[in-house]
């Protein structure tokens, strides 16, 4: 690569493969090995679209060698990984699922109250402001656009190691999201309190009511074929609202006039998952946690990939590239 910023992020882009092609040969593994099937044409079409773009951005790469333009390259080749990954690991966290490892509720909630955090209490002080509710309501549904956008917002801006970083760091937060939710199940709170959701009429309920549903029918077996866009989130913890929420923070942080505005949404994000996504505390602080340690762990992949130095002799810069500069494929 031309540029030492550019050379970094195109060898972590290679790297960021493999994860994502673990968690995908296990899904092959477990759809082959167990009663599980998979909808052909929901997710027929996200590896479509996913391998459009990922073969977009590399036969533009080699084609244009060191003419190339590196936000466009970035930008189509990461959005392809993140199709992909969130493709493979809806199902698969259903698959962990099935394994039907005893519910792990009262725990959880046990932790809560030791925290000195009770979520009947919560829900019940949201139920009764209307205006919170409609709030957290809102919140809760910003976990899926900024997939899309990190990627376009930080190749416009040229951080390309971080983009690359958050993608490795996203990857590794769903795979031990999805490897501890098999053997620590929960539905959530209103099914460890053993209240209805019906005591909380200004509540939205119904990510909750799909959990449960979804999660019942995998451990009586009635569930094992697979539709890629009506799965539902059925996993407690750790929370992936809140990884997600620190995980895209982190990313958009150094963004000027956007960092400010990714702090405030992803922490209303944060609040409205014991709510809305009927957490527990303890969900939230795992998936926090998991976030942060994810990063330091991608963080540490960048020393393994990058030169000590860049080429004028300086700390390798997350935006130093200057539009134009291309990239030249190793």
């Amino acid at each position: 690569m031309v540029d030492s910023d550019a050379s970094v992020a195109w060898r972590l882009f290679h790297l960021n493969w493999i994860p994502i092609a673990a968690m995908g040969g296990v899904l092959l593994m477990a759809i082959a090995l167990s009663g599980f099937s998979l909808e052909p044409t929901a997710f027929g079409i996200a590896l479509a679209v996913a391998a459009v773009l990922g073969l977009a951005a590399y036969g533009y790469a080699f084609a244009r060698a060191d003419q190339a333009d590196p936000k466009l390259v970035f930008s189509l080749g990461t959005i392809s990984q993140i199709i992909l990954v969130t493709a493979i690991v809806g199902p698969l966290s259903y698959v962990a699922g099935a394994t039907n490892w005893p519910l792990q509720d009262h725990v959880l909630l046990a932790a809560d109250r030791a925290l000195g955090m009770n979520p009947e209490s919560i829900a019940s002080f949201v139920n009764h402001h209307a205006w919170l509710a409609i709030c957290l309501d809102r919140g809760y549904g910003l976990i899926k656009w900024p997939l899309l956008g990190i990627p376009i917002i930080l190749t416009l801006t040229l951080r390309l190691v971080r983009l690359q970083v958050f993608v490795l760091a996203l990857s590794l937060a769903l795979a031990v999201t999805i490897a501890i939710s098999a053997f620590a199940p929960a539905i959530g709170t209103y099914y460890g309190l053993h209240v209805s959701p019906t005591d909380f009429p200004a509540l939205n309920t119904s990510v909750y009511a799909a959990q449960l549903r979804d999660i019942l029918a995998l451990r009586d077996g009635s569930l094992r074929h697979l539709e890629l866009f009506k799965l539902a989130g059925i996993v407690s913890f750790p929370s992936f609202h809140a990884a997600s929420a620190v995980l895209y923070t982190w990313a958009l942080w150094p963004v000027r006039r956007v960092g400010g505005l990714a702090v405030a949404l992803n922490l209303l994000m944060i609040a409205a998952t014991p709510v809305i996504g009927a957490h527990y505390t303890v969900d939230v602080i795992g998936g926090a946690g998991l976030a942060v340690a994810s990063i330091l762990v991608a963080k540490y992949c960048v020393a393994l990939v990058a030169d000590p130095t860049s080429a004028a002799g300086q700390p390798i810069s997350v935006g130093s590239l200057q539009p134009g500069l291309g990239i030249e494929p190793q």
